[in-house]
C-alpha cells in the first residue's frame, strides 16, 4: 500500500512472515487430512503436527506431551485459570494474580470471583514491576494458583518469572504466567523458571491469528486442568476440536525463526527503541511508562504532558499506526488500567502512546515517526 502508514504496533498483532506462509499453505490444498483421521491424508496431517508440537516444546524447554493447542492466548489463560480452579476446588478457592494483566486473566478471575473464589490483585511499583515480598505476603494456606504474565502488552515489563516461580515452589502452589508476548522474544524455560502452566500465541510472533497454546506440565508436580471444551478428547481431553494443521506447522516455524534470530534482532530492536525515544525527548514533559531497560526489546511506551490524548492519536494515525494501550480495549474511553497502576494521573493515562517496533521496523521509518510526533504534539501545545 503506497500510502499505508507506517506500522509500529506490533504488540497488538504482527504480519505472518513470507517464511511462515510458505509452510503454511501446502497444508491447505495438498496435506489438508484431518489429523485424526486412520488414513494417508490423516497421517501426514498428524506427522505435521507430532512434528510441530516438538518445535513448540523445545523452544520453551517443556516436553511436546506438555503443548496443548488452543485457539489463542486468551483461551489458553481461560483453561489456565478456570482449569485449575476447578481441579484444585478441594485444595482451596484463593488465586492470585496482578493488576496489570491483561484482560483474558483479569475477567476469568472476576468470573471466579462471581462464582466464589477469592481473588487477590497485587499491585506494581512506579516501573509496573511485582515486588517478591508483595506476592509473599499475599500467599495463604488456602492458594491455588498465581498468574503473573511474563511480558507487559502495555508498557513491555519483564517480571522476575524465575524468582515468582521458585516461591510458587517454596509454597507448594502452581505459577501460571501468560507469555503471549514474550514467546519467542525473551529466553523463557519452564523448568529452569518452575513454571506450572504457560499461554502462547502465534500472532505476536509473525505466525498466522487463531492458533496459540498451553504448556501444562506433568510431572513435578503433574498439573491436573478441568477441560473447559468437551466434544472429541482431542489434545489428552483437555481441549476438544479438530486440530488445524496449517496454522499449527505456522506457529512452529514462526517460533522457530523468532529463536533463531532472537539475539540479533534484540539487539537491532533496542537500538530503534533508543533512537526513537532521543527524538521524543527533545520535547519536554515526556515521561517514560515502565523499567528503562527490563521490558520488551520492541516496546516503548510514553505519556505525553499537556495534550489531549484522542487527538494525540488521531494526529498521528496518517503517519504511523499504533495504539494508546491494549488493542483489546482500544475502543474504551477509560484510561488504561495499567497506566494508572503505575500512579499515572488520568490525563499522563489518556495521553499514552504505544510504539511496537517488530521485525521490518526500519531506521528511516524511526526517524520519519520521531519526526512526526514532534511535530504533532508542538502543535497540540501551541496557544
Amino acid at each position: 500500500m503506497a500510502d499505508a502508514p507506517i506500522y509500529l504496533d506490533c504488540q497488538a498483532t504482527t504480519p505472518v512472515d513470507r517464511r511462515v506462509v510458505e509452510v503454511m499453505l501446502p497444508f491447505f490444498t495438498e496435506h489438508f487430512g484431518n489429523p485424526s483421521s486412520l488414513h494417508s491424508y490423516g497421517w501426514k496431517a498428524e506427522t505435521a503436527v507430532k512434528k510441530s508440537r516438538e518445535i513448540i516444546a523445545t523452544t520453551v524447554n517443556a516436553q511436546p506431551e506438555e503443548i496443548v493447542f488452543t485457539s489463542g492466548a486468551t483461551e489458553a489463560n481461560n483453561l489456565a485459570i478456570k482449569g485449575v480452579a476447578e481441579a484444585y476446588l478441594s485444595y482451596g478457592k484463593h488465586i492470585v494474580t496482578v493488576q496489570t494483566e491483561h484482560s483474558a486473566v483479569l475477567d476469568p478471575c472476576r468470573y471466579l470471583e462471581s462464582l466464589g473464589f477469592d481473588v487477590t490483585y497485587l499491585p506494581v511499583d512506579s516501573d509496573g514491576l511485582l515486588a517478591l515480598s508483595t506476592l509473599e505476603q499475599a500467599i495463604r494456606p488456602d492458594s491455588i494458583l498465581v498468574s503473573g504474565m511474563a511480558a507487559n502488552n502495555e508498557i513491555g515489563g519483564l517480571q522476575p518469572l524465575r524468582e515468582i516461580g521458585a516461591l510458587c515452589q517454596e509454597h507448594d502452589i502452581l505459577f501460571h504466567t501468560d507469555a503471549a508476548q514474550s514467546v519467542g522474544k525473551v529466553p523463557l524455560d519452564v523448568r529452569a523458571m518452575n513454571i506450572h502452566l504457560m499461554s502462547m500465541t502465534a500472532h505476536k510472533v509473525y505466525g498466522p491469528k487463531g492458533i496459540g497454546a498451553l504448556y501444562v506440565r506433568r510431572r513435578k508436580p503433574r498439573v491436573n486442568l478441568a477441560a473447559q471444551l468437551h466434544g472429541g478428547g482431542h489434545e489428552r481431553g483437555l481441549r476438544s476440536g479438530t486440530l488445524y494443521p496449517p496454522q499449527i506447522v505456522g506457529f512452529a516455524k514462526a517460533l522457530e525463526l523468532a529463536t533463531a534470530e532472537r539475539a540479533s534482532e534484540s539487539t537491532r530492536l533496542v537500538e530503534l527503541r533508543s533512537h526513537l525515544l532521543n527524538h521524543l525527548t527533545q520535547l519536554p514533559d515526556i515521561h517514560l511508562n515502565g523499567h528503562p531497560s527490563q521490558r520488551l526489546p520492541g516496546n516503548l511506551n510514553i505519556s505525553v504532558g499537556g495534550v489531549d490524548g484522542p487527538g494525540l492519536l488521531l494526529g498521528l494515525l496518517p503517519t504511523v499506526a499504533l495504539s494508546s494501550g491494549s488493542a483489546c480495549s482500544s475502543a474504551s474511553t477509560a484510561p488504561s488500567h495499567v497506566l494508572k497502576a503505575l500512579g499515572r494521573s488520568d490525563q499522563l493515562a489518556h495521553a499514552s502512546l504505544r510504539f511496537g517496533l517488530g521485525r521490518f521496523t526500519t531506521q528511516a521509518e524511526i526517524e520519519q515517526v520521531g519526526q512526526a510526533v514532534v511535530e504533532t504534539v508542538t502543535a497540540l501545545r501551541a496557544p
